[in-house]
């Protein structure tokens, strides 16, 4: 599909994000940027572009692993809330970000702000990271 950068499943999506398990919904993916601790994208496995486009079992089945995912995070990096962002203009696929957020901490009471510099990690702390997601969300 073209300009889609999940469904290309190419450079442009590894250079964003790191791929972490497939669901029987959606594919999950630990973003490089983690300026937010633990930031993930839990994107729909098909491509649609809406959540009216979703039958009802799609639904509630991508929904229950957003859900699954922020628990996830949840459990290994205490956020004091997480957010969840949906926008699509740039990206017209369905997804959703799971963004950790701390009191007192990078953009409390505010939208995360990509425009801030990236905290890019070593592979190996991506790998741990990874790993750690990856046991957490398939437990």
């Amino acid at each position: 599909m073209n300009d889609c950068f999940y469904c290309e499943n190419g450079e442009k999506l590894r250079s964003l994000m790191l791929e972490i398990c497939e669901l029987p919904y959606s594919k999950v993916y630990l973003n490089r940027d983690q300026k937010h601790r633990g930031r993930c994208i839990v994107a729909l496995k098909e491509h649609k572009t809406e959540y009216f486009q979703l039958d009802p079992a799609e639904n509630a089945g991508y929904f229950a692993e957003v859900s699954r995912v922020a628990k996830a995070i949840y459990d290994l990096y205490h956020p004091d809330k997480i957010n969840y962002a949906t926008y699509g203009d740039g990206v017209p696929h369905v997804h959703v970000h799971i963004v950790p957020k701390y009191r007192d901490g990078l953009n409390w009471g505010a939208p995360f702000d990509d425009t801030l510099p990236k905290v890019l990690l070593s592979d190996e702390e991506y790998g741990e990271m990874i790993a750690a997601l990856r046991e957490e969300i398939l437990k």
